[in-house]
């Protein structure tokens, strides 16, 4: 059979268009993943991206069992039109505008006294922790040690991750990692293109394993002797986890504490093209179940009755044990944010006995207040989230005003 050129050139163009259209369903989730992290601390709206990471990354389910929990309602709380910060009054309703706030839930005395959505989320939404996760991964080292799955907080990462020694975390202890004092070299700085934290989410997006990122870094200081954010220190703890249990961060937490807190829904956890979890923030949940893990942390790791997260280990995670630790302090052996101090994957933003939080980029908190038998969850989409290195970028400080005056404003 003769075949014209014109044949021949509509038969090419059209395997060419069913090739294309194969390459793009295979690489569609890949091309995706590079644009969102290209765009992230670009000033990008990142909102819709937040509540569905799992349509931009590889995922592990963790799920929710039995009778899910639901806050009674307490007496509405009167909520603050403004806060004080820097010595000037400011208005909330504009912060939670500016910081692209999609829930921000409050529970007093175990009641639901504050519940509110914006740009579309609602209780079923499901958006990402960032660094609120290393929070989760705190509780699951907690529960780790108190199993004898992990023998001592003092043991060294490389006894649990044998494929990190001759690294920089090899000699680095597995609570130097808690309290970000590793002593390796990191820049955590999200407007640096060329950071090490940028440069970790461009291993993430194409498709790297975070464990050999892991393996390229240097000890820069003694361990134990600093206090320098390092998201590494979380991840190489998911590592520890995964070794030392034999099951995954997601399979431990639905063990061990999703599936024993009534969550409402099941939460998902971003994974690297290896089956890593992110454990420096990779984590998915609804603002509601958010604050059921705040209210275990109230509660000193208990949940009706069951000791989930061991007391004690509650207590020193939010109770900072060096002086490089400590909140306010003005030596130069720390790099945390703000003076704000730091315990086990948690933050103290003020005295060593008042509230503690669990933060996260772009204005993520879960925010706990054990005097006030109080727990507030924000979770954001700050688009203008660290433009710059100052505090007017992060909002971390003004966001904790907030707080203050939402506690101010508690019925009493």
């Amino acid at each position: 059979m003769r075949w014209s050129v014109k044949r021949i050139a509509l038969i090419a163009i059209a395997v060419l268009v069913a090739g294309t259209a194969i390459f793009g369903v295979a690489k569609w989730r890949e091309i995706k993943r590079a644009q969102f992290v290209a765009s992230m601390f670009s000033g990008a709206d990142e909102v819709e991206n937040f509540r569905s990471m799992n349509s931009i990354f590889p995922t592990r389910n963790i799920a929710r069992a039995g009778e899910p929990f639901t806050f009674p309602a307490g007496e509405a709380l009167n909520f603050p039109a403004s806060y004080t910060y820097e010595g000037k009054t400011l208005d909330a309703a504009k912060l939670l505008s500016e910081t692209d706030t999609t829930a921000l839930v409050v529970i007093h005395h175990g009641k639901m006294v504050s519940e509110q959505y914006f740009l579309g989320t609602d209780k079923a939404t499901r958006t990402i922790s960032w660094s609120v996760g290393k929070s989760f991964i705190s509780a699951l080292v907690g529960i780790a040690i108190s199993e004898g799955k992990i023998k001592s907080i003092d043991d060294l990462i490389t006894d649990y991750a044998p494929e990190l020694k001759g690294t920089g975390y090899d000699g680095v202890t597995i609570k130097n990692a808690l309290q970000m004092s590793s002593g390796v070299g990191w820049n955590e700085d999200y407007s640096d293109k060329n950071s090490d934290i940028s440069r970790f989410g461009r291993t993430l997006a194409f498709g790297g394993s975070m464990v050999d990122f892991a393996k390229t870094l240097k000890r820069d200081k003694e361990p134990g002797t600093y206090n320098l954010y390092n998201s590494m220190d979380a991840q190489v703890l998911g590592l520890v986890l995964k070794n030392a249990t034999g099951e995954t961060p997601s399979d431990y937490l639905a063990d061990k504490i999703w599936s024993k807190i009534g969550a409402e829904h099941d939460a998902y956890w971003v994974l690297d093209d290896a089956g890593n979890e992110l454990a420096a923030g990779g984590v998915n949940v609804t603002a509601r179940d958010y604050a059921k893990f705040g209210e275990l942390y109230l509660h000193e790791g208990k949940w009706n009755g069951e000791q989930l997260v061991p007391a004690d280990w509650v207590k020193a995670s939010h109770t900072p044990d060096a002086d490089y630790l400590m909140p306010g302090r003005n030596d130069h052996k720390s790099e945390t944010s703000f003076g704000m101090g730091y315990g086990y994957l948690w933050w103290i933003p003020g005295a060593v006995d008042g509230p503690y939080s669990a933060i996260g980029i772009y204005n993520q908190f879960i925010y706990v207040d054990p005097a006030h038998d109080l727990v507030i969850v924000k979770t954001s989409a700050n688009h203008k989230y660290a433009s710059d290195t100052t505090e007017a970028s992060y909002r971390e400080g003004e966001t904790f005003a907030l707080f203050d005056a939402i506690t101010d404003a508690l019925p009493k």
